[in-house]
């Protein structure tokens, strides 16, 4: 006889490795300061722009080739090197501070980051499904989004009072620590790899592996994991619906100080206000194995409470706002998780962490165009009014899946 709670024991390892590995990898002391090293360092405002052209692009341009390379050699590898890389990048920064070599920084930590997407959800859901507890994924990667939330707002706590005793070089080298630890602790998460009889997809028309060889190349897996985005659709719905609730609001998260500061509060009540949003991501997180009962119905009324507050919080124009805007971003990162956990159980092939690195990519792209269209709008009517508009896209996600809802019915 199975008992349900002998399987929570059975995910401790994986859940500690999972919180552990979230945590350390956004514990980066340097991201609220690397752009004043960028402006102390005499790069202008365009050059500055320019580095996070080529981060975006970085990510963009490696997130599904990185995603098949993780089915074809060991997830647990790619995580392990993501870390290393910026690590080096930050140590770059502080010994040649430069353009070049914050560039060339950039494209490390964007390769990083392109190693770690999908091939992280992939083992997670991997994993807890040999164990018989797929269930508890939302659960472990709501917890896992929280830790980051807690992490980026530790960092930024901790990063000022670094800063006064050391600078620029005792926060790179506490961010390089940080990255350190992350490698070690993604040694610990489990790995086992079956030796495979047949391909890396159920997709008709795709070839198998060579006879004896235990594990699908990086191009049979490339191709099987979009084999399977193109052959299913509901994969492809699943695989759409990411970037159309994480995108925007991710955008978002990066102009919530000027909203803040054109609230009329001093420079130093600003973080108070970013505080509010950060309790608000975490409860989102915190929530996903209640969020997991809703109907796709349901889903959709999350989408229009979390676009009504979003709009309503930045038209008060008050600090009062932002407590709608911290109701805003909870269901935003209820849904983001929401997302992932539906696209997950929709796949069905072994390049798991190629069809998840699919939806990064595809969330990548829309962000950099959101950015254009914010700095468009914002730069004629304000950020209270960008930030308003942006919750027209949810409004459109929301009628999609109702109208897909009476469709399939």
């Amino acid at each position: 006889m199975i008992v349900t709670p002998a399987r929570v024991p059975a995910t401790r390892p994986l859940a500690a490795a999972l919180y552990g590995y979230a945590f350390l990898t956004d514990f980066v002391l340097l991201y609220p300061l690397y752009v004043l090293l960028f402006a102390d360092t005499g790069l202008s405002v365009g050059q500055i722009s320019s580095l996070f052209v080529i981060w975006s692009a970085t990510g963009i341009l490696l997130e599904v080739p990185s995603g098949a390379w993780a089915d074809a050699v060991s997830r647990r590898l790619l995580l392990a090197l993501a870390p290393l890389l910026p690590a080096v990048a930050f140590a770059l920064w502080l010994i040649v501070p430069s353009y070049p070599a914050f560039a060339v920084g950039f494209v490390l930590w964007g390769a990083g980051g392109a190693l770690r997407s999908g091939a992280l959800e992939a083992l997670v859901f991997t994993e807890l499904d040999r164990l018989g507890a797929a269930d508890r994924y939302a659960r472990l990667m709501g917890r896992a989004r929280t830790a980051e939330v807690a992490a980026a707002a530790t960092a930024g706590a901790v990063a000022g009072p670094v800063f006064a005793v050391g600078g620029y070089p005792a926060v790179g080298v506490a961010s390089i620590a940080a990255c350190l630890l992350a490698a070690a602790v993604a040694t610990r998460f489990p790995e086992p790899r079956p030796v495979r009889a047949e391909g890396p997809a159920p997709v008709a028309g795709l070839p198998g592996p060579v006879d004896g060889d235990d594990e699908p190349g990086w191009l049979a897996s490339l191709r099987a994991g979009l084999a399977e985005a193109r052959a299913d659709r509901r994969v492809r719905a699943s695989l759409l619906l990411v970037p159309a609730v994480t995108a925007v609001w991710g955008g978002l998260d990066e102009y919530t100080g000027l909203l803040a500061r054109d609230t009329g509060v001093a420079e130093a009540i600003v973080p108070l206000l970013l505080l509010l949003l950060w309790v608000g991501m975490t409860v989102g997180g915190l929530l996903a194995p209640v969020g997991e009962r809703l109907t796709a119905g349901g889903y959709a009324r999350l989408l229009l409470l979390a676009a009504s507050t979003l709009a309503a919080g930045a038209l008060v124009g008050r600090p009062a706002g932002f407590v709608l805007l911290a109701v805003a971003f909870a269901a935003f990162q209820l849904a983001t998780v929401l997302a992932d956990v539906r696209l997950q159980a929709r796949i069905t092939g072994t390049a798991r962490a190629t069809v998840t690195s699919a939806a990064g990519m595809a969330t990548d792209l829309t962000i950099v165009a959101f950015y254009g269209a914010y700095g468009l709008v914002a730069g004629a009517a304000g950020n209270a009014t960008a930030f308003a508009l942006a919750a027209l896209p949810y409004l459109a996600v929301a009628l999609w899946l109702v109208v897909s809802r009476r469709s399939a019915r």
